[in-house]
């Protein structure tokens, strides 16, 4: 593009327009229209015909509310608030169903079953204590009531943990609840 000294330029990536009063080579020094002397490369200038085209190469038929959009921060998006009746269900559940716990029972007799089981039980109560988590559920089912009996003889050995049957509603009568005390010290 060929420029001459006094042609109208308007500066590509800013909002900048002018006169051209000094051409170096491809270094062209410009008047803005604010009286202001700054010098471009010739490859950031543009020459303007008519004041239309002027306002085609500024930012000045942005609209205020398109800045305002580009300039204001997305919204935080709220966090989901639980239910009070949510916020104390248990936070932990571990289901002792055999068929949770082996592959295959062929093999194992019942008292194989219910010591896989009740072992399943201490272990995921000693993790519980360790990480601090205070609710716990343990899924029994119903059946004879032999692993309810064994679990609540489990239960009465540790001090800081008190249980009980769980939400009826959500486990039926196969499902007991345990609740650990944090602030007991193991001594």
């Amino acid at each position: 593009m060929s420029f001459e000294i006094g042609n109208k330029v308007s500066v590509l990536d800013e909002d900048l327009s002018g006169r051209i009063i000094e051409i170096d080579g491809v270094n062209i020094t410009v008047e803005t229209t604010d009286g202001f002397e700054m010098s471009f490369s010739a490859n950031e200038l543009v020459v303007v015909k008519n004041e239309s085209e002027l306002k085609r190469h500024s930012f000045i038929d942005t609209s205020l509310d398109d800045v305002i959009k580009e300039k204001e921060t997305p919204k935080k998006k709220t966090p989901i608030r639980k239910k009070a009746k949510e916020r104390y269900e248990p936070t932990m559940e571990v289901d002792l169903h055999i068929h949770q716990l082996t592959d295959s029972t062929r093999r194992m007799n019942n008292h194989e079953m219910l010591t896989l089981q009740i072992d399943t039980a201490r272990k995921q109560l000693d993790f519980a204590i360790s990480k601090r988590i205070q609710k716990m559920v343990f899924i029994h089912g119903v059946g004879a009531g032999v692993l309810k009996i064994e679990l609540e003889y489990l239960f009465r050995r540790y001090n800081n943990v008190k249980f009980y049957d769980a939400n009826f509603q959500k486990y039926g009568l196969g499902a007991t609840e345990v609740y650990i005390y944090q602030n007991v010290n193991p001594d």
